[in-house]
């Protein structure tokens, strides 16, 4: 069994796979401090829930954004599953894609991953977008190649800088305003609307100008938590595929295998 580990800012999933499907799927908070040891327990239990040994693992591949995470991955990985981790991007998981921006090693390896994913899995020019703790959009082109993108403050860090720098203004969900008129009667719809709708025409506009600027049709690929809430409320998105960074990394540890 293949167990790939998406690192990210906020949140550690942890993903275990029966050849190319997904049979269960963990998340807990990103803590750089948190010890191997401590996954281990973490982890241990709910592979037992789930009637797996850990021995049944033998492959894991992690990608991160947070490079202080990663050593406590890699303890974890040889000390509790006998198993030398993938790491995306580097090695036998190496990305073999052409990376056409100004300093390749900088791009994040979860866009790179998607990148991956969605080109295998998707047919001709494509703009990726993947609601994280930041918001990014990247363009694939018909070749493979990662061409460049955006990256714009998650929804949740744009009402937090909102509520964190006022005085009055309380904390509320996000969710999709409960009426469709975009002039609030009072202070919570209002800051409802202007975060939602907000961000529903900042996607918008920029995907429209990424599509100007790509100059051929591109397909739009949505991931990542919000991708299913905003996907009701909008016509941009092509396809909304959640697991798009899982099934990545999928592909990637599956050739590495090969070879």
């Amino acid at each position: 069994m293949l167990l790939a580990i998406d690192l990210g800012n906020t949140n550690v999933v942890f993903a275990l796979f029966e050849g190319r499907r997904i049979r269960a799927r963990w998340r807990i908070a990103t803590d750089p401090r948190r010890t191997g040891d401590e996954y281990a327990v973490w982890l241990s239990q709910l592979l037992a829930l789930e009637g797996v040994e850990r021995s049944a693992v033998d492959q894991i591949i992690v990608s991160t954004v947070v490079p202080r995470a990663l050593h406590n991955i890699q303890v974890l990985a040889d000390k509790y599953f006998g198993v030398t981790p993938l790491i995306a991007g580097e090695g036998a998981a190496d990305y073999a894609m052409a990376i056409d921006v100004d300093q390749p090693r900088s791009l994040g390896a979860d866009r790179a991953v998607n990148a991956v994913a969605a080109h295998a899995r998707y047919s001709g020019d494509l703009i990726i977008v993947d609601f994280g703790t930041a918001t990014t959009f990247d363009a694939v082109d018909f070749n493979g190649a990662y061409k460049g993108g955006i990256i714009a403050p998650g929804i949740n860090l744009s009402l937090d800088a909102l509520v964190g720098n006022t005085a009055k203004l309380p904390r509320i969900a996000i969710e999709a305003p409960r009426s469709t008129s975009v002039i609030g009667t009072n202070t919570e719809d209002q800051m409802l609307i202007g975060v939602f709708w907000g961000y529903v025409a900042m996607m918008e506009g920029l995907i429209d100008r990424m599509k100007q600027e790509i100059g051929r049709p591109a397909k739009v690929i949505a991931t990542g938590g919000l991708a299913v809430l905003f996907d009701k409320h909008t016509t941009i998105f092509d396809a909304v595929d959640p697991d798009l960074t899982l099934d990545g990394l999928a592909l990637l540890a599956e050739r590495a295998a090969r070879q």
